[in-house]
């Protein structure tokens, strides 16, 4: 089987998408020849990795958009625009790789939006679409405490996900596709209503056996001393001013919280944490190295992931993997992979509601020693077992094989009729 991947982002020991595009490109290299499209950009990380640890079937493509066109592209700023215009450019690509070497499929793998249509189904050759996500919203009743600047960014982007419904291109996008995959039940939804007529919901994450085995077993954890661990980007959304409140209201003298990650929204965490008088207790560690943010998921005690809307949450995932139980919202991508062996979703039902609820959760796992221990125990063999590279990608297989045989009976079926085969031809 010859498949063609497209993965706008792709990168060799990085966490998120890059790392979505890299370890699915190297495991399903194992079973089948791949070929993967992505950006110049990454050429010099890749084939560092390679020459180290070099994958026979695995061979890489690389295209960008002229300088001229990439000047703006700084850090968020023009990147939907130039991610647009780079699938544009990526299907004449993969047009001259299709003729020369004639791919069974072609699947889209990075960026893991379903909003951004993908040029690929136009190559004539089973299309595979994701997973992707992004159709989860923030509650409506959520939006008023996130500050004014947090409300108006969610309400724009609610606009624009629901406007995607009038993009005729991720319409033919989702109609031509043999298979989309979403990674929560909203975005299964959505892409349903684009016209996706076979659709399954798959995670986009996963870790290798490496990634798992560097965590080690569950560290002894202590009724003292505990350390609360949030990863992540400082934004409105991600709900981490309902965590402080509710790390106030349990008023754990002898725990700290650590928060990793910088952003928009860290002043106004601040002022919070000193209204709430738990500012002695509260760390605010910037950002750091995805090594550093792994080593403190090894030191902590338990994560907390308060995001009101995340297709991915990659955190969940890692904190599971390293043996720490999860206090997460019954919300997106963590409801689909934290279980109540591994740890505690949240009902996202009101503000106040879900501060209570989150104290709660605290209190019950910070006074109970033996019950973190027995989530890590549980969290790491539910990483094991369901959200591992190898796995996923023999997953992808067989679904590869299902996609190429229903083609192969249609178009027999085709050849089959007169009128139609000449129709087609």
């Amino acid at each position: 089987m010859k498949v063609l991947l497209s993965a706008y982002a792709c990168e060799p020991d990085k966490g998120s998408e890059p790392g979505v595009g890299w370890n699915l490109s190297r495991a399903l290299a194992a079973r089948c020849d791949v070929w993967v499209l992505t950006r110049e950009s990454n050429r010099n990380a890749i084939e560092r990795a390679l020459v180290a640890h070099p994958v026979p079937r695995l061979r890489f493509a690389y295209f960008d958009l002229p300088r001229s066109l990439r000047f703006w592209k700084a850090g968020q700023r023009g990147v939907r625009l130039y991610y647009f215009l780079w699938q544009v450019g990526a299907l004449a690509v993969a047009r001259r790789l299709h003729r020369e070497v004639g791919f069974d499929l072609v699947h889209h793998v990075t960026f893991v939006k379903f909003w951004t249509p993908s040029f690929l189904p136009l190559l004539g050759i089973p299309f595979i679409w994701g997973p992707v996500g992004g159709a989860d919203v923030t509650p409506w009743r959520f939006l008023p405490s996130l500050g004014v600047r947090g409300c108006l960014y969610e309400l724009a982007r609610f606009a624009a996900v629901a406007a995607a419904d009038l993009d005729p291109l991720l319409r033919m996008t989702a109609r031509r596709s043999a298979l989309a995959l979403a990674t929560t039940p909203a975005t299964a939804a959505r892409l349903s209503g684009l016209g996706a007529r076979r659709v399954e919901q798959m995670p986009e994450v996963a870790l290798t056996e490496r990634e798992r085995a560097a965590f080690g077993p569950p560290q002894p954890t202590s009724a003292t001393g505990i350390r609360i661990l949030s990863i992540g980007r400082l934004l409105p959304f991600k709900g981490i001013h309902l965590a402080l409140q509710a790390f106030a209201r349990v008023g754990l003298a002898d725990a700290e919280y650590w928060l990793v990650g910088d952003g928009p929204d860290r002043r106004r965490l601040e002022r919070l944490a000193r209204r709430l008088a738990i500012d002695s207790r509260v760390q605010l560690l910037g950002s750091v190295s995805r090594a550093e943010a792994l080593e403190l998921l090894k030191r902590c005690d338990l994560v907390l992931h308060t995001s009101l809307h995340e297709s991915g949450g990659w955190v969940c995932v890692e904190a599971m993997a390293a043996g720490k139980p999860v206090i997460c919202l019954d919300v997106a991508g963590p409801a689909t992979q934290v279980t109540s062996s591994t740890g505690l979703r949240i009902p996202a039902l009101t503000p106040q509601a879900t501060v209570a609820a989150i104290a709660a959760a605290l209190s019950s796992l910070v006074g109970d020693p033996n019950m973190r221990r027995s989530m890590g125990v549980a969290g790491q063999s539910h990483i094991r077992e369901g959200f591992d590279w190898e796995a996923r990608a023999a997953r992808l297989l067989d679904r590869y094989a299902t996609v190429l045989s229903s083609t192969s009976e249609s178009q027999s079926a085709i050849r089959g009729v007169p009128f139609l085969a000449q129709t087609r031809e």
